[in-house]
């Protein structure tokens, strides 16, 4: 009992650090490269190549802490309505979400070892879920009224080059190189978990 308490509370503390990184990353990106007329969006989200990595690194413990980090960095903080940010912040777990199922369920190494794990990075953890991501917040903005339809395609854009660019870069080097050494500790998550 004593160790799935420790357990607990070891997935509880990296959950909330993670949330605050994510948040610092969010908020960080959308300051210094915002894209008009969409409040929340950043041409440069290098957030992401960083909430992929901690998503196959912690399961949904990074899943959650991207939404949360998306939520407050990204949406609260530039004052988003809430009704809408609880929507619209989905994308980012979507972006993180999609890469987790697909390295689970389809038994892929994270280290990008095989040929194999690199085509199931690029479609799953680069291009699907980007895609997805970029999708949902664009016509989340649109639908809420924030964004005007003449402007999904600039939105749209900006979002999803942006996002490929950065995680491309960031993210393989990432699972590369830090994977092996957070694979030794206890706070390494394999599947969803723990």
């Amino acid at each position: 009992m004593e160790s799935k308490k420790n357990s607990l509370s070891t997935y509880l503390s990296i959950f909330l650090i993670l949330v605050l990184i994510n948040t610092l990353l969010s908020r960080f990106a959308i300051v210094n490269s915002p894209i008009s007329p969409a409040p929340g969006v950043s041409g440069i989200y290098f957030a992401v190549a960083f909430m992929i990595a901690f998503g196959l690194w912690y399961g949904m413990w990074g899943a959650l802490s991207a939404y949360l980090g998306c939520l407050i960095g990204a949406g609260t903080l530039i004052d988003m309505p809430f009704s809408m940010n609880i929507i619209w912040s989905l994308a980012d777990f979507w972006q993180v979400l999609i890469p987790l199922v697909a390295f689970v369920s389809l038994g892929a190494d994270i280290t990008l070892k095989t040929r194999r794990d690199v085509a199931i990075f690029l479609v799953f953890g680069l291009f699907l879920n980007n895609l997805v991501g970029a999708v949902w917040g664009s016509s989340t903005l649109v639908a809420g009224g924030i964004v005007p339809w003449s402007e999904f395609g600039n939105v749209f854009r900006g979002w999803f080059i942006g996002n490929l660019v950065v995680t491309i870069l960031i993210t393989p080097l990432l699972l590369r190189f830090v994977t092996p050494h957070l694979r030794n500790t206890r706070s390494y998550v394999r599947g969803y978990w723990s």
